[in-house]
């Protein structure tokens, strides 16, 4: 029996209902492990159908430096690396500014205030109750962990809620956004 992942349950409210396309920007630094399932099944056929209008962004985009380096020793110090937060914040922010709290339609797309996510071991289980509250939302941008996770001033001034997928280890937190 196969599972289902965050987006095919999302999906499963998003079809049964007659409003506008909800519109996903994901922010990774693997976009390409996102991009092979996501174009596939359910999630080829939502977008074909216009119910979901998907973006897959590579973080890195978004790092300043000549090198393109989205990682760091904690911010007051600590095991193993974080994601920097200057490079997640641009992301959000410049995602935000592309939805302008006037709300405007876009590919059909009545867009509002996005809502950031983070997936994260230590985020509010998904399931099924969060997956109907989810899909009313019209625009959610969704952060993929890495490392040790992110600096916590992500979690504190940026993200609306944390995210996770359940008790099990994965090899890349990307994957958790399928």
């Amino acid at each position: 029996m196969r599972s289902i992942s965050l987006f095919e349950v999302l999906l499963m409210g998003l079809e049964r209902r007659s409003f506008p396309t909800m519109k996903i920007d994901i922010v990774t630094l693997f976009p390409e492990i996102c991009r092979a399932p996501l174009s596939e099944s359910m999630m080829k056929r939502a977008q074909e159908k216009g119910v979901v209008d998907l973006h897959i962004h590579n973080l890195r985009d978004w790092a300043m430096d000549k090198h393109h380096i989205v990682d760091d020793a904690p911010f007051g110090g600590g095991q193993g690396m974080v994601m920097k937060p200057e490079p997640i914040f641009a992301a959000v922010e410049d995602l935000k500014r592309q939805t302008p709290n006037a709300q405007r339609s876009t590919l059909n797309v009545q867009l509002g205030n996005p809502k950031a996510l983070l997936m994260s071991p230590a985020g509010r289980r998904f399931d099924q109750q969060m997956a109907r509250e989810l899909s009313h939302e019209p625009h959610l941008i969704i952060v993929c962990g890495h490392y040790e996770g992110v600096d916590h001033r992500v979690i504190e001034h940026l993200v609306d809620m944390e995210i996770s997928i359940g008790d099990y280890v994965l090899t890349k937190r990307t994957i958790c956004g399928r």
